[in-house]
C-alpha cells in the first residue's frame, strides 16, 4: 500500500512572521522596517504584505548589525506552542557602523 502525503505550503505575511519569530518586538516595528527597505530577499527590498515561505533567505539590517536568516518553518497558526527559535536559523551575522551606510 502506498500512502501519499499532501504537502501543505504555508505562507505568512512578512511583518507577522517577524513578530512571531521574535525577529522584531512588535508587528508595527517589523512593518516599519519593511517599509524603509531594511529587510531584503535576493538583494531586493520587501513590502510588509509579501509572503514568507520555507527556504527564504532574509537579510535584516538592524541599527549596527546585519543578520542573514534562513526560514525553516512557517507556522499554520500562532499558538503558545510555537517556538520562535525553531522557525529560522541564523546563517550570518556581521557588524556595521552607521558611517558605512552613507
Amino acid at each position: 500500500m502506498i500512502v501519499a502525503r499532501a504537502r501543505i505550503i504555508v505562507f505568512m505575511r512578512l511583518d507577522k512572521f517577524f513578530k512571531v519569530a521574535r525577529l522584531a518586538k512588535r508587528r508595527s516595528e517589523a512593518h516599519e522596517a519593511l517599509e524603509h527597505g531594511r529587510i531584503l530577499r535576493d538583494g531586493k527590498a520587501l513590502k510588509p504584505g509579501q509572503r514568507v515561505a520555507v527556504g527564504d533567505m532574509l537579510e535584516i539590517h538592524y541599527v549596527n548589525r546585519v543578520v542573514v536568516v534562513r526560514v525553516l518553518e512557517v507556522p499554520l497558526r500562532v499558538t503558545p506552542a510555537v517556538r520562535p527559535a525553531s522557525l529560522y536559523e541564523v546563517v550570518e551575522t556581521r557588524r556595521e557602523q552607521p558611517d558605512e551606510w552613507i
